[in-house]
């Protein structure tokens, strides 16, 4: 049995990379031909398909070679789903060249900017919007009209420790470092340390 494994292997292993590869491909192909104002270089690097979500009037770009890990293998932090993005009616999202991502849940119906060289974690969220509104009755009614969302920036050479969230209105300034398990609900200036929840300012950071 050992010896049959050993002879299959790799001319299995090579039929499976070949694929993948067609896979990733007709997934490319879809994804820029179906949505005009979508801008996704060919460079990007995905280990497992994302899930994307774009409307007919969403705005993306997302730069050279920005990774969207969705394998457990890549990332022993434990990844707990496949990276997902979506970009509502109307929304813009840009990703910078040399950018990350573990298993991220990115929720855009306003506008996320990240820069270029950004380092996150598995499992972080940047969500924008608040998704339900905050008065009972309209929570119970449904008024989406009430749902709040605000803009949010993410510099360059930024690195967001797994599991974080950064929530609605927040910029972060390039360099900075968000430590793991954060959530965050206001700004950060550029190359400081910041962590916790509620977070808060831990020092920062001297090259």
């Amino acid at each position: 049995m050992r010896i049959i494994l050993k002879i299959f292997y790799k001319p299995l292993v090579i039929i499976f990379e070949h694929v993948k590869k067609i896979e990733y491909k007709m997934w490319f192909f879809y994804i820029t031909s179906r949505f005009k104002n979508v801008n996704i270089c060919r460079s990007i690097v995905l280990h497992h398909l994302p899930y994307f979500y774009f409307s007919s009037t969403s705005n993306v770009i997302i730069g050279k070679n920005v990774i969207f890990d969705s394998d457990y293998k890549n990332n022993l932090v434990g990844l707990y789903k496949k990276c997902t993005i979506y970009v509502g009616n109307e929304a813009e999202l840009c990703i910078g060249d040399f950018s990350g991502f573990s298993a991220v849940s990115i929720f855009c119906v306003n506008s996320i900017r990240i820069g270029k060289h950004l380092t996150c974690g598995g499992n972080v969220s940047i969500w924008d919007t608040d998704f339900h509104p905050l008065g009972v009755m309209d929570r119970r009614n449904n008024n989406t009209e009430k749902i709040q969302s605000k803009p949010i920036e993410i510099g360059n050479d930024v690195f967001i420790g797994g599991n974080s969230i950064i929530l609605k209105g927040v910029t972060i300034g390039d360099g900075s470092i968000i430590a793991a398990g954060s959530v965050v609900t206001k700004s950060i200036p550029p190359n400081e340390i910041w962590g916790g929840n509620p977070i808060k300012f831990i020092r920062k950071i001297v090259e």
